[in-house]
């Protein structure tokens, strides 16, 4: 995939803070070429809408892309709820899976999600092992051992495996993506094939809010 800017868009959609942005010189979106339609749909919670960012911490394009998602996902209606789903079947992706559950648990995420990947494209620091991840959360000011009890519980180790299946039961076998509402899958390059790093993403999310109005309105 190719790298995203980091520069800021504005949000200007009232119902979900994205300028209804065309794709590809104004074609209309193209099922199996700008999204995926699950030949399974996932089951749903009833009135609310899920959508998922599937990313790695390592990876550029999601670190790029992140500023976009999130200016994004604090537009989003109550009938939408957002997650990120950190993928990778490495021993080091896990590590970083488990160290994303652990400030989840922690009630930190928000804080500092963007400080991991700060941490790993801009500091370069070595977060491949449990020491100089539990020394970077202490960097963070967050208490070492009610981070190690986070980062060792049996969710933590147990949510690689269940991130694992939702990513699989979504066919995204490419990071940065985007899964909605059980029935759909999306990402930059999907959404605008061929086109500079900026469109992609602003297309990818733009799509997104179109799936999400279909689901809602029923006609998906």
């Amino acid at each position: 995939m190719k790298p995203i800017s980091r520069r800021d868009f504005s949000v200007c959609l009232a119902a979900t803070g994205l300028p209804a942005l065309s794709l590809a010189q104004g074609a209309a979106p193209v099922e199996g070429k700008h999204y995926l339609r699950l030949a399974q749909p996932l089951p749903a919670t009833p009135g609310k809408i899920e959508v998922y960012e599937f990313f790695l911490y390592t990876c550029p394009h999601c670190f790029a892309f992140d500023p976009l998602v999130s200016a994004w996902a604090k537009q989003l209606p109550a009938d939408v709820s957002f997650r990120r789903v950190h993928v990778g079947v490495g021993a080091m992706h896990k590590l970083h899976q488990r160290l994303m559950f652990a400030l989840e648990t922690l009630g930190r995420l928000g804080d500092f999600h963007e400080s991991v990947f700060k941490a790993i494209h801009v500091q370069h620091l070595d977060l491949s092992d449990e020491k100089a991840i539990t020394k970077f959360a202490v960097s963070l000011g967050l208490d070492e051992a009610k981070f190690k009890a986070a980062f060792n519980s049996f969710s933590a180790q147990g949510r690689p495996a269940q991130s694992a299946q939702l990513a699989a039961a979504y066919r995204a076998d490419t990071v940065p993506a985007i899964g909605i509402g059980g029935r759909f899958l999306t990402s930059p390059s999907m959404a605008a094939p061929g086109q500079n790093p900026q469109v992609g993403g602003q297309a990818a999310l733009a799509l997104t809010n179109q799936l999400i109005q279909q689901l809602r309105s029923g006609k998906a």
